[in-house]
């Protein structure tokens, strides 16, 4: 069951592996219903908030992104009472105005994954459909894109990121088709993150740090592992400062939008609902039971 206070979750991706300046560190490991999160999550105080930080990849960087247990790293902290989320990873820019460093903040996702029906913690005698048509928080992202730019970060409010798999990077001829198509940004982890979040009333915004041109951009060098890394470090930095600003500015009270999304959702009768279903999203049903 969820303890604890409103609590604020982080998802450190690519070269973000842990968090600095929590009172009261403390590991946490987990286990849940879905299998094991990523990494022990990180816990703390920031500024008075209870804070949970999550590497996406796992410290020293040994999940792929077609490995990720996103149901269970959602899952996880949910369980522990998070409401918001601030998820951080890398991105190819697919748009000339993104150049390496700035920072996109997605409003959209268009998926290119396989695994849509992972992307889910219902079914098993529960039924529900989210709404997902503004996939990430306005509010959230507002907020973000305050604090970096008074950092004097280039920030862009909004953007599509297309969700690809990986682990390689797109071919010329895929990368071109999405550039043409008005696409911004393309990652590999981001969109089930948005989804499963959403399904646990949690409010996610992306803080998506761009590393290359993808290979869409001909006269560029095409994308690879060693140019991205170049770039990392300093997004990583950029990421620190970053977030203990917006950490200050999130609300007490989860009362945004997305923190009642399933209000409208559960379309299976409560009465047929399965006690072992009940009892296995005992975090996400606590309110409705």
């Amino acid at each position: 069951m969820s303890v604890g206070e409103p609590a604020i979750g982080i998802i450190g991706g690519s070269g973000l592996y842990n968090i600095e300046g929590l009172e009261n560190y403390l590991e946490l490991k987990l286990d849940t219903p879905f299998g094991n999160p990523s990494d022990n999550l990180i816990c703390g105080k920031y500024a008075g908030r209870q804070i949970y930080f999550l590497p996406r990849h796992a410290r020293g960087h040994r999940i792929l992104p077609s490995e990720l247990n996103h149901r269970a790293n959602i899952y996880a902290l949910r369980s522990m009472n998070v409401r918001w989320i601030i998820s951080v990873g890398a991105v190819g820019s697919l748009q000339e105005k993104y150049v390496p460093r700035d920072i996109v903040l997605p409003s959209q996702f268009f998926d290119k994954t396989t695994r849509q029906s992972e992307w889910t913690f219902f079914g098993n005698g529960i039924v529900a459909h989210i709404s997902f048509a503004e996939p990430t928080c306005k509010e959230l992202r507002m907020i973000i894109a305050e604090e970096a730019a008074a950092l004097g970060y280039v920030v862009h409010s909004d953007g599509t990121y297309v969700n690809m798999e990986g682990p390689a990077f797109s071919s010329r001829a895929e990368s071109l088709f999405h550039q043409k198509m008005g696409f911004d940004v393309i990652g590999m982890t981001n969109l089930p993150e948005a989804k499963l979040a959403r399904e646990a009333e949690i409010s996610l915004a992306s803080i998506s740090f761009v590393t290359d041109y993808d290979c869409w951009k001909v006269d560029d060098e095409p994308v690879n592992a060693e140019r991205v890394i170049e770039h990392l470090a300093a997004n990583a930095d950029a990421a620190r400062k970053i977030i203990p600003r917006v950490i200050e500015k999130i609300p007490l009270e989860p009362n945004w939008p997305e923190h009642r999304a399933l209000d409208f959702a559960l379309v299976t009768n409560r009465k047929l609902w399965p006690e072992s279903t009940i009892q296995k999203l005992a975090p996400i049903l606590q309110r409705f039971v």
